[in-house]
């Protein structure tokens, strides 16, 4: 049993499928199964169960797939802390985050860890959606994801950071832009920009809406908030949107964002595999987006 084993044995079971395990790592589907079979010689169990749509793990299989996947997370992550002890005050932090959260919720703390940790590099990678973030997580060497906040997800800890309140998007001029809030059920009649039906944010409206047996219609879905809010200036739509950190509130100019203060507001926050393991640089840019967030202040 080696520990390539084991990794192609937990992508086998995350993928469902031995051919796409194969094309990830660019071999063929009989060198993956070899792996397969070789774990299940040394067991002496049966891991993996075939189905008409490809493959998942037999209860033997679950078992060595949750220990496989711990283990491999913890060895990596040790490996990682070690390369950081022999570089130094030098490296890399590793990020994932959506579309827009580098620009809404990191800028000024990019700016100040820059100047704090010259030597240290910052590399931002973008997911579609916390779901995104969590697989890029468990397969990757990245060290944190900025996400909104959902159901546990085992293998990765949550870490709330800021809520923010829910707004109304609209044009001036709109019969709504001069109210100073908004309830919910006020919405009930009203056309609305969705944001991505599959995303955790959605998820959180309906639940929020749901709370107060309110249900909103939609006609037109865009990819992420930033597109809601401009297609909102430019009035093509209303969307309802969580209070971005930078925008003005109820705004003005072109754009107005009306308080909806019934709505439960939107959790968001840091994503990592195990906090204490994360290198010291990696800790130091968490905490400063943390304090930026949380103070509205240069710590």
């Amino acid at each position: 049993m080696t520990l390539d084993d084991l990794r192609v044995f937990v992508a086998v079971c995350r993928a469902g499928s031995l051919s796409a395990v194969a094309r990830d790592l660019s071999c063929t589907q009989s060198a993956v199964s070899q792996h397969v079979k070789r774990l299940e010689r040394e067991t002496g169990v049966s891991l993996l169960e075939r189905q008409p749509r490809g493959v998942v793990p037999t209860p033997a299989g679950r078992v060595l797939e949750a220990a496989a996947s711990e283990g491999l997370v913890g060895l990596e992550l040790a490996l990682r802390r070690l390369r950081d002890l022999a570089d130094g005050e030098s490296g890399t932090v590793r990020v994932a985050t959506g579309a827009t959260t580098v620009r809404h919720f990191m800028s000024d703390a990019v700016v100040t860890f820059r100047q704090r940790h010259p030597k240290v590099n910052l590399e931002f990678r973008t997911e579609s959606s916390s779901r995104a973030c969590f697989d890029a997580l468990a397969d990757s060497d990245l060290d944190l994801a900025w996400i909104t906040l959902g159901r546990p997800v085992r293998g990765i800890e949550q870490r709330p950071v800021v809520e923010l309140p829910w707004v109304l998007a609209v044009r001036a001029g709109d019969p709504l832009a001069d109210r100073a809030s908004l309830d919910a059920a006020e919405l009930e009649d009203v056309r609305l920009i969705r944001l991505p039906p599959t995303s955790t944010s959605a998820a959180h409206l309906d639940a929020a809406c749901a709370d107060l047996g309110v249900r909103f219609s939609f006609d037109t879905s865009v990819a992420d908030w930033d597109t809601a809010l401009l297609l909102a200036e430019l009035g093509v739509g209303r969307a309802v949107v969580p209070a971005l950190p930078g925008l003005s509130v109820p705004g003005t100019g072109a754009l107005r964002l009306i308080p909806l203060p019934s709505l439960r507001p939107l959790p968001v926050g840091w994503a990592v595999r195990r906090w204490d393991a994360l290198s010291p640089p990696t800790r130091a840019f968490a905490h400063l987006v943390e304090s930026y967030r949380r103070d509205g202040a240069r710590p």
